[in-house]
């Protein structure tokens, strides 16, 4: 059954949006020959597009022809504006950006053990508030926020957990309060650095994969056929729950000491290091174990106690990748979080080695390419495609 006249508008008008937003302005010429579509077809559609403000003229092609230059077409990246949210247990980032993800202002702000949750929320709400102002954004139409715990799949709403802060939940609330136009949502924070690796990082080219987070807590995403994999209960990749050997004890239902993260945690790095002997000064605000597991690669191949500080910590991460592995068969593993990217290609090199000799399934094991961005990345991708897909929605026929 042949599409209604006003579906094939909404289709042609949905194509020509994402290929702007892919490509950068076009003439018309172009996107008839990108999209396959008629002169008139296009003629109509940049037309519609034009009257509903979500493209207009930004410029000439340049290209030599006679006759006046074709007109530029791009995507009003000033029709919306958006906010995105890494929220830590010790601060919080955020950054205010144009619809098509340009950075217009940022900040951050250290938010200490001894604030109370009303004032704590408060600085991170004030913080909001001052880089949207930075940015010039009297509006903000879209939030996306990058948290620690679990999100309930249901509601969208971050669990509660004894393991952080109160104000990590009241902030959702309060953000909602002090911007009520604004669609605000909260996504698991290594969920959302796996989807910035997915999209701009060390996974560009995979559609399958996991993302190992190896900081002051243990987690993993999974990205499985392009898609993100939350789990029933949104729980997937909490595998600092994991029993592993190597443990005195073993995990229960409220406390994940005695599974993966007493041996890869922050804590348990940390130890690991000063039993081989390493020191480091460290480099507020990041974990002590962050300074010693970059202050080893600054030595690796020099000082064997270094070497052998690597080795012993590339032994306890392959335990987790290698258990990830066997039952997801992921073919590449991102190390990422805070010792993740301290430890770079020289950890990520030990453990692909490791995992070869553990497993049969073939796995490439990668650093994060992103850095300490990635969630930040991460929470603005999610904010940009939830705004653009609203407003770039099908409009009915006036």
């Amino acid at each position: 059954m042949p599409a209604s006249p006003s579906t094939a508008r909404a289709i042609n008008d949905g194509l020509a949006l994402r290929l702007l937003q892919q490509e950068g302005p076009l003439t018309a010429g172009q996107l008839k020959q990108l999209t396959g579509l008629s002169r008139p077809t296009v003629a109509d559609l940049v037309e519609r597009l034009t009257a509903a403000g979500l493209i207009a003229v930004v410029g000439e092609s340049g290209e030599q022809r006679r006759g006046p230059n074709a007109k530029l077409y791009g995507i009003v990246a000033d029709r919306a504006q958006l906010a995105a949210l890494d929220v830590r247990t010790q601060g919080v980032s955020v950054l205010v950006s144009d619809l098509l993800g340009q950075v217009l202002a940022e900040a951050s702000v250290p938010i200490g053990d001894d604030a109370g949750t009303g004032p704590a929320v408060e600085q991170a709400v004030t913080l909001v508030e001052r880089v949207a102002k930075e940015a010039g954004a009297d509006r903000l139409h879209t939030l996306g926020i990058g948290a620690p715990g679990l999100i309930d799949p249901a509601s969208g709403e971050l669990r509660d957990s004894s393991g952080l802060p109160e104000w990590h939940r009241r902030l959702v609330a309060a953000l909602q309060e002090r911007f009520p136009q604004a669609r605000v949502s909260v996504e698991n924070e290594t969920n959302l650095a796996a989807l910035a690796e997915q999209r701009d990082g060390a996974a560009r080219d995979r559609d399958t994969f996991v993302l190992l987070w190896l900081g002051l807590g243990i987690g993993a995403a999974v990205v499985l056929d392009g898609t993100l994999r939350r789990g029933v209960s949104g729980g997937a990749g909490e595998i600092g729950f994991l029993p592993v050997p190597g443990t005195t004890r073993l995990p229960s239902a409220t406390d994940c000491d005695g599974g993966f993260h007493s041996l890869a945690g922050a804590g348990a790095v940390a130890g690991l290091a000063v039993a081989h002997g390493m020191t480091a000064a460290p480099a507020a605000p990041e974990p002590y174990a962050t300074a010693l597991v970059r202050e080893a690669v600054g030595r690796a191949g020099r000082d064997p106690s270094a070497d052998r500080f690597l080795d012993a910590l590339a032994d306890r991460v392959a335990l987790g990748a290698a258990a990830v592995v066997s039952v997801l068969d992921p073919g590449c593993v991102v190390l990422a979080g805070e010792i993740g990217r301290a430890g770079g290609d020289t950890l990520a090199t030990r453990v692909h080695h490791r995992l070869a000799r553990m497993s049969p399934l073939p796995t490439e094991v990668r650093p994060s390419t992103l850095g300490g961005g990635a969630v930040l990345r991460g929470a603005l991708l999610t904010a940009r495609d939830r705004a653009q897909e609203e407003l770039f929605a099908p409009r009915k026929p006036g």
